[in-house]
């Protein structure tokens, strides 16, 4: 019989080097996801394979040199950059004797920390269900029976079968409160684009600084931090840009190997960034992964249907890149990409006058209010 053992938040870190190459920015991000979660990094733990072990993902000869570095530092929990199957997690932690945790599980602790908003919550919920039925085969041999004895036992069902039901009653009834949530939007979004209003989503790797351009532009005093994953609920505002009238939504940032289940289940949330007419694209200039980043962010895009969606680069904290604010235009003549530093303001005039360039292409309106002036909006989320 195998019980779970408990958590902490004293880790082990763990990263293998598979031959997906940028080793060092993968493991950087996983000690700021760590540090996201509330967590502290005691040791870390890295190897290289040709392929994963199909028992225990790093084979027997690095489990034991992580058991080491555990009882070397009086770590209480071990967090692999990878995604783990439920039998490597399970033999795992029978193996190490403690809560053993992969790159998914990690990213949906900090998720569920940071949703504020009801849609939110339920999104974060509706993930973790969707992770832990997967880790209901197999992985948790003691919810095999109900625990009976003289007079208790009899033809009922397992505990394992009554933990799936319940389980998958529950996600049924997430699902249909989020489509009534999105039927909501569509509400708004329809009353939206009877007024001519020009839509965009900032979108961007998590921590390129899209909440602090979102307040930069709009002094909506959304919340802004530097760490990972610091704003998940959807927020929008309407501001007024050269006469056009523009709602702006601040969405949740993206990361590398997304895991799927948030992305499915944030697909309603994601549903603002797939219907705008523009994206605003924020790209921390200063990062040296900030190229992969990009891709990250376009394949997480193409994934929830966003792919051909205009999009505009926001070249953020030009401010620790000692670059000039500049707009720079493709050869057909649309803005391809605005530097800037949403931190110190260089360069705002420049996106809010390109802001106002698509709405006045997209609407051919001549509005006559000034620059500049923000309506709250509700939240989308």
């Amino acid at each position: 019989m195998f019980e779970r053992p408990a958590s902490g938040e004293r880790a082990v870190l763990v990263q293998l080097d598979l031959g997906q190459g940028a080793i060092e920015e993968r493991l950087s991000e996983l000690k700021l996801l760590v540090l996201s979660a509330g967590a502290s990094v005691e040791a870390v733990v890295q190897g290289k394979r040709a392929a994963p072990d199909p028992k225990l993902f790093a084979g027997s000869g690095k489990v034991q040199e992580i058991g080491e570095a555990m009882r070397a530092h009086e770590a209480d929990i071990v967090i692999f950059n990878h995604a783990l199957s439920p039998a490597q997690q399970r033999n795992l932690e029978r193996e190490l004797a403690c809560m053993v945790i992969d790159r998914t599980a990690l990213i949906l602790d900090i998720f569920a920390q940071r949703a504020r908003s009801h849609e939110g919550k339920l999104q974060v919920e509706l993930a973790q269900l969707e992770h832990l039925s997967t880790r209901l085969v197999r992985g948790w041999t003691h919810l095999e029976r109900q625990k009976g004895g003289i007079g208790l036992r009899g033809p009922g069902e397992k505990q394992l079968e009554t933990d799936r039901r319940l389980l998958g009653n529950r996600v049924k009834m997430l699902k249909s409160r989020l489509v009534q949530i999105e039927k909501q939007r569509k509400v708004r979004r329809r009353a939206r684009e009877r007024r001519d209003v020009l839509s965009v989503s900032l979108v961007g790797y998590t921590n390129a600084g899209k909440s602090t351009l979102f307040n930069a532009l709009t002094k909506a005093g959304a919340y802004a931090a530097d760490q990972l994953f610091a704003t998940l609920d959807t927020t929008s505002r309407r501001l007024y840009v050269g006469g056009a009238s523009v709602v702006l939504s601040d969405t949740v940032g993206f990361i590398r190997d997304l895991p799927h289940a948030l992305v499915a289940a944030f697909r309603a949330t994601l549903e603002e960034t797939v219907q705008a007419d523009l994206l605003l694209h924020v790209v921390d200039s200063a990062s040296e992964d900030r190229d992969a980043q990009i891709d990250a962010v376009n394949e997480v895009l193409a994934e929830i249907g966003a792919a051909d969606v205009p999009q505009i680069l926001v070249w953020n904290k030009i401010d620790l890149t000692r670059a000039e604010p500049a707009v720079e235009w493709s050869d057909c003549g649309n803005i391809r990409r605005v530097f800037l530093s949403a931190r110190t303001g260089e360069g705002l005039d420049l996106l809010r006058e390109a802001l106002a360039e698509v709405a006045q292409q997209t609407f051919h309106e001549d509005a006559g209010r000034e620059s500049g002036t923000v309506d709250e909006l509700p939240s989308q989320s």
